[in-house]
């Protein structure tokens, strides 16, 4: 008698858990959005319809939504503010994720301390810490309130039963990762507990009308860990970024259902806590009397805020065969691509065997094009051993061809650059209305960049080639 073969019902299929595609076999990596060890096998859902049942609340014309339910509460951090777009929205939830010892506990401690009032309780759960631990940090940073409740919990049931008991109007979960259900098979930080975590958590702060503040891992590349749906569920996402390192903080917005996902807020981490830098340039500035070569200052925009940073450049005599190139701050691409353009374009050849060292001051990471005549300035001067003119910025983007681009925003960096007194300024060719008082010089090109060197002590080869 011939065996009977399995029905598709009860043959096992198998789904992607980041993009949910289905297949009839096991893959190892999903063909649809290319991640590792993402398809699980999973029942075959019975096919159900659905019956049409009571609703909620009535469907209203929009104009009739009352809009008030979602003003947004002010969280007592300015700068935290700033990215969220005016404070946290009743029964918005909000992600900040960041590298592990980056300060996201310190800063949520302080924010669940000035958030909490008599008429909105705050409740802090930790996951990660015992209840002491915490209270030990709350002392340090002084982030104390009557009106601030913490509890150590790692069971989902656990931090629902004290929403229940707390009620409070500010809820944040340190970490979500670190949270469990019974109810799920799995251990806690896997996709699937994640997924019931997450879930239960905005249908809590939905219903309630709370707030909801969750710490997220990253994993080794970056990414915030646990599966993508988790980003999608959220009303927020927040990065937080920095060196360990340094003192300077960034917050970005990733996502915000709620404003501009292009604003960064600014914090100094220190060992009294972490405070918001309204002003942060100062952090990126070495004041000095006297000029020293190899150095350059600039206008970046993080976000719709315009930051004045220093480049620093240091050019040495090679001892090996293979001269180093060490960037900290900076983009060794981009640096290699203005070491090849000053050589090529702007005819200084002292710096092919030597050893060239580029850094950034304060922590901060200068990405964007605009740095890149600052960059090719700072590294001409220390090849020269020249001091740039003192209360100097460049701004403008340098091409292969040794020609300088515009940039975005040059009339928020010049304003910026001018309130904090710099009176000279390199900029690309029609920079639009400059401040009153600032003299601004447009360039064309490395050629037009290079005089603003003193030509007592210009780079030799690039003195003979202008005088050509």
């Amino acid at each position: 008698m011939a065996a009977r073969t399995k029905s598709a019902k009860d043959r096992p299929s198998y789904r992607c858990t980041e993009c949910g595609w289905t297949t009839a076999k096991w893959l190892g990596r999903c063909p649809e959005c290319q991640a590792w060890g993402t398809v699980e096998e999973y029942g075959a859902p019975a096919v159900r319809t659905t019956a049409a049942g009571r609703v909620s609340t009535a469907a209203l014309p929009i104009g009739q939504v009352d809009g008030r339910q979602a003003t947004a509460r002010s969280t007592g951090v300015d700068e935290l503010d700033r990215v969220l777009g005016g404070g946290l929205v009743p029964g918005a939830v909000v992600l900040l994720a960041g590298e592990p010892g980056v300060g996201k506990s310190t800063l949520l401690l302080d924010v669940a301390a000035k958030a909490a009032s008599d008429e909105h309780r705050t409740l802090y759960v930790t996951g990660e810490e015992s209840a002491s631990q915490v209270r030990m940090r709350a002392d340090r940073i002084n982030a104390l309130s009557d009106h601030l409740y913490l509890a150590a919990e790692t069971d989902l049931s656990a931090v629902l039963g004290h929403l229940d008991a707390v009620k409070p109007s500010l809820l944040i979960m340190d970490s979500v990762q670190t949270v469990a259900s019974p109810e799920i098979d799995g251990a806690p930080g896997g996709m699937a507990q994640v997924r019931e975590v997450a879930g239960a958590l905005i249908r809590a702060s939905k219903e309630r009308g709370m707030s909801t503040l969750l710490v997220g891992h990253v994993t080794k590349d970056g990414a915030i860990a646990g599966p993508r749906l988790l980003e999608h569920l959220v009303d927020v996402v927040l990065s937080f970024e920095g060196d360990r390192h340094a003192r300077l903080r960034l917050v970005r917005g990733v996502k915000n259902r709620y404003g501009a996902t292009d604003e960064v807020g600014c914090f100094e981490l220190h060992d009294e806590g972490i405070t918001g830098l309204a002003d942060p340039s100062g952090l990126f500035l070495t004041r000095r009397d006297v000029a020293v070569p190899g150095t350059c200052l600039t206008v970046t925009l993080e976000g719709r805020r315009p930051l004045v940073a220093e480049v620093q450049a240091l050019t040495v005599d090679s001892q090996i065969p293979s001269p180093r190139r060490t960037t900290s701050g900076l983009e060794t691409s981009r640096v290699s691509m203005m070491l090849a353009v000053l050589e090529q374009r702007g005819r200084i050849t002292a710096l092919g065997k030597r050893d060239i060292y580029s850094a950034t001051v304060g922590g901060v990471k200068l990405s964007e094009p605009a740095a890149d005549l600052a960059i090719a300035l700072a590294l001409a001067s220390a090849a020269s051993d020249t001091p740039l003119p003192k209360n100097l910025v460049a701004i403008g983007e340098v091409g292969l061809a040794g020609e300088v681009r515009r940039v975005t925003g040059v009339q928020r960096r010049l304003a910026e650059a001018h309130r904090l007194g710099f009176t000279h300024a390199l900029v690309p060719t029609d920079p639009g209305r400059v401040p009153a008082g600032m003299k601004v010089t447009e360039v064309a090109d490395m050629g037009d960049a290079l005089r603003v060197l003193p030509r007592s002590r210009r780079a030799p080869a690039a003195k003979a080639d202008e005088e050509r």
